[in-house]
């Protein structure tokens, strides 16, 4: 179960999106599975220090557990807010416009019509899955393995039946440009996509207190997962590369917009399949994205409240349904800042906000294996990181480049989502109240 909510974390809007901004940006099929494979490999050096922190400190909580042995309770609460305003609310929104595209894909809309319209089906799949997970906390959980299950079959039924389909296409792999300063400071940008689209490998850790023998476990179900997702994403990139030629999809972006290459997996079912067959996979997949809007608007605002009990966030927001028993005014919270952000920024800002912010508090996560090996060599070590400290230290050097690159190309996003994770100093002060340790704020979450 923990190798499955891995897998489920991680397997979202990214790999469904991501790759045409990729192929887009460097011009080249083959470079962007070279990033892809690049950016697998940093998330395993990623995930196998997590399972080292996971299992020496094993209580549900993730990052925030870790970071608040590491570094003390303000940059752990810190966490908590940049979950809220960055890794909650960007996937909220991008996930919701993401659905819409491909639900409405088989429309054609001309793109001047297109993208307001997807912005209010999106609006509205926001307020509706708010509206159904403030009704009753029981229900609106029961289905979630379920359509993760759903999401799987339907991207590895695409990978299947795309790698059969796309035999011949192999020759767009073999489109290699020439490595000039320009190409490379692309691709180091890419990684800020690719980044996004693997965040999720720490999943398991936030259930460590949950899970029978953690120093095993954990471990294992954190590298099975990021193995899995890893070799499916590889996969799916390859039936992309395989029906469109990277010249086409740079055309694309230059004639329709950037954004216009987002829903990259149904411009490769199009030229495959054929409309027929593409039209309902279209709406299957804007469905599996719809459940992991789904997933994101019910855990999303448990971080916001948990934050107000422990007196980090606004009281207001720790305030319970009287008539269902749920977070109502953290969920509000949540919806209107993603709503923000939905609105004001272009479906590739959201992915770039997410995906620096994210990167940002992931390299403080991932250094924490250095302190606490300094600070608290007493700790029990079931799992240490194999091939410490070059590990730990090809993901951060790695995440450090494609944060610079983030601030260098998109220096405006990038700078809004360093100032949205600054701006959770204040809130934590002026909301100051108490300073419980990670186990005491868990009991305050419902």
């Amino acid at each position: 179960m923990a190798t499955f909510v891995v897998v489920s974390s991680m397997v979202g809007v990214g790999i469904l999106t991501t790759s045409g901004f990729t192929v887009a940006a460097v011009g080249s099929n083959q470079l962007m599975l070279l990033l892809w494979l690049v950016g697998g490999i940093v998330a395993l050096c990623g995930a196998l220090t997590v399972a080292e922190l996971a299992a020496e400190l094993p209580a549900s909580g993730g990052d925030y557990v870790y970071l608040y042995e590491a570094y003390g309770p303000t940059v752990a609460f810190l966490s908590g807010w940049v979950s809220f305003v960055i890794g909650f609310a960007a996937p909220i929104a991008a996930s919701a416009f993401a659905a819409a595209s491909y639900l409405l894909a088989p429309l054609k809309l001309p793109p001047s019509t297109a993208w307001p319209v997807y912005r209010g089906l999106a609006t509205l799949a926001i307020l509706a899955f708010a509206l159904i997970h403030n009704s009753d906390r029981h229900h609106s959980s029961r289905a979630h393995s379920a359509v993760t299950v759903f999401k799987l079959g339907v991207l590895t039924a695409l990978l299947v039946a795309g790698l059969a389909a796309g035999r011949g296409g192999e020759l767009n792999l073999d489109d290699r440009p020439a490595l000039d300063l320009g190409v490379l400071k692309a691709m180091m940008f890419s990684l800020v996509y690719i980044s996004y689209a693997y965040t999720g490998w720490n999943a398991a850790a936030y259930v460590a207190g949950e899970v029978r023998d953690p120093g095993r476990t954990l471990p294992r179900a954190i590298l099975l997962g990021t193995s899995v997702v890893v070799v499916l994403y590889l996969g799916l990139n390859t039936v992309y590369a395989m029906a469109l030629p990277a010249a086409e999809v740079q055309g694309i972006a230059r004639r329709e917009g950037f954004n216009a290459v987002a829903p990259i997996a149904e411009l490769a079912a199009r030229r495959l399949f054929g409309p027929s067959i593409t039209a309902p996979l279209s709406v299957a997949i804007g469905a599996t994205l719809l459940a992991s809007l789904s997933a994101y608007v019910l855990t999303g605002p448990r971080v916001a409240y948990a934050m107000a009990r422990a007196g980090h966030f606004p009281a207001i927001a720790g305030r319970l349904s009287a008539r269902s028993g749920t977070p109502a005014v953290a969920t509000a919270f949540q919806v209107a800042w993603a709503s923000v952000l939905l609105w004001a920024s272009p479906f590739e800002d959201i992915v770039v906000y997410a995906g620096v912010g994210l990167a940002l508090f992931s390299m403080l996560s991932v250094a924490s294996v250095f302190v606490l090996r300094r600070t608290r060599p007493d700790l029990p070590r079931p799992f240490r990181v194999p091939g410490y400290p070059v590990v730990p230290a090809i993901f951060l050097i790695v995440t450090s480049g494609l944060t610079i690159a983030g601030f260098v190309e998109r220096p405006w996003v990038s700078l809004f989502s360093l100032l949205s994770i600054l701006a959770g100093l204040p809130v934590c002060y002026l909301g100051l109240r108490t300073r419980p340790r990670p186990d005491e704020a868990a009991a305050g979450r419902p």
